[in-house]
């Protein structure tokens, strides 16, 4: 099922009744059933939301991300008890063994590369390495073939001289914003299969609270890429305004493509989350990753 992802850009109190998410401001009020949200951004300094909206929101899995002041994505409320037999699951997740997680890692990076590289040929761009690349990836990724590719892919997916870094110049900021939309739609979907967010595969920064998420976004992040690329050709802005950030939030409901089946992205996040779940307990061998293209 699509949940529904609301943006508060403006001032609104928040609370709930009858299972149902009360929003209210001078001039409205309106309902919204808790089971039919996913995610909420909340941009405005000044929205007041209740306790017990907070409380049903997270018991219904909603990820709820605070903005600064700045009006960036700065932090995030999850579900903690989200699986019925979680403990169980934790446990198989932190005695994971190092082979395994580095043949889980190598796959990530697999197929991060191959979407990379279904972008630029989405883009019809020249002829590239990158599913060579994607192909000789070693367990572990010890040969680093995810930055050999990301040189390539960064220097030839915009029609102008671009560095990726976290706080460089524009369109940064676009990247920024959709890959931490990205990334707590993956710590909402890892939190739903009764994963630990903060224990991840290869990420392991000890002040990261979603190493995890970081780890198991990285093949999605192309979608987020490919989602700027169109508000770049679409409006002359250097800054992000309201109605591009929600441009980037239907990144969340965009098709991505199985074998045998496709779906919206956050349910494909459901699905890799189950997979990479059943690959901790012993249930299969491979993280199920869809392409974002067919």
């Amino acid at each position: 099922m699509i949940k529904k992802t609301l943006f508060f850009s403006k001032k609104y109190s928040l609370s709930t009744k009858n299972n149902q998410l009360v929003i209210k401001n001078e001039t409205e009020i309106r309902t919204i059933p808790i089971e039919d949200i996913g995610y909420i951004i909340i941009e405005n300094q000044e929205i007041y939301i209740s306790i017990p909206a907070i409380s049903q929101l997270v018991s219904n899995n909603v990820a709820v991300i605070f903005c600064d002041t700045t009006h960036m994505p700065q932090s995030m409320l999850l579900n903690l008890d989200g699986h019925y037999i979680q403990q169980e699951i934790f446990k198989e997740q932190i005695q994971a063994t190092t082979p395994l997680k580095k043949q889980l890692w190598q796959q990530v990076i697999q197929q991060k590369i191959t979407n990379q590289g279904l972008l630029l040929d989405r883009l019809e761009k020249k002829e590239h390495p990158l599913a060579y690349y994607s192909s000789k990836v070693l367990s572990g990724d010890s040969s680093n073939r995810e930055a050999v590719a990301a040189s390539f892919y960064w220097k030839n997916l915009f029609d102008f001289e671009f560095v990726r870094m976290r706080n460089g110049d524009y369109p940064n900021a676009f990247l920024n914003y959709g890959y931490t939309i990205l990334r707590a739609a993956t710590a909402r979907a890892l939190s739903g299969s009764g994963l630990l967010n903060t224990l991840g595969i290869y990420h392991k920064n000890k002040y990261n609270a979603f190493a995890l998420a970081d780890d198991i976004m990285e093949p999605y992040r192309p979608a987020v890429d490919e989602a700027v690329l169109e508000l770049i050709h679409k409006y002359d802005e250097l800054l992000l305004t309201s109605e591009m950030k929600a441009a980037l939030l239907q990144v969340l409901t965009r098709t991505v493509y199985f074998k045998d089946e496709k779906s919206p992205l956050m349910v494909g996040l459901q699905k890799t989350a189950s997979s990479l779940q059943q690959c901790f307990t012993g249930e299969r061998k491979k993280i199920k990753y869809p392409a974002l293209w067919n």
